[in-house]
């Protein structure tokens, strides 16, 4: 797929490239929603940097998959309140 131009892609090559770019549009949507519900005590690194990357990088998935893997910290448990 190097040095074609659009028109001269397969059909099943310009379905890959449009879901991979839907699929990654919509996670890094999901990430900055998660992101901007979060106290930055419970981001591991600066919110402003995972929001700025999550904001400006096309990564097909992988930025996302990055920052719920490795960028949030894990929930704590907490205890269940007696009445």
């Amino acid at each position: 797929m190097v040095g074609r131009s659009w028109k001269e892609l397969h059909l099943v090559g310009k379905a890959t490239i449009i879901a991979i770019t839907a699929l990654d549009a919509g996670m890094r949507a999901w990430a900055l929603r998660d992101l901007a519900g979060r106290d930055a005590s419970e981001v591991n690194g600066p919110r402003w940097f995972w929001g700025a990357a999550l904001g400006l990088v096309t990564s097909s998935g992988v930025l996302p998959a990055a920052y719920f893997l490795r960028g949030r910290k894990p929930a704590t448990a907490s205890s269940p309140s007696e009445a």
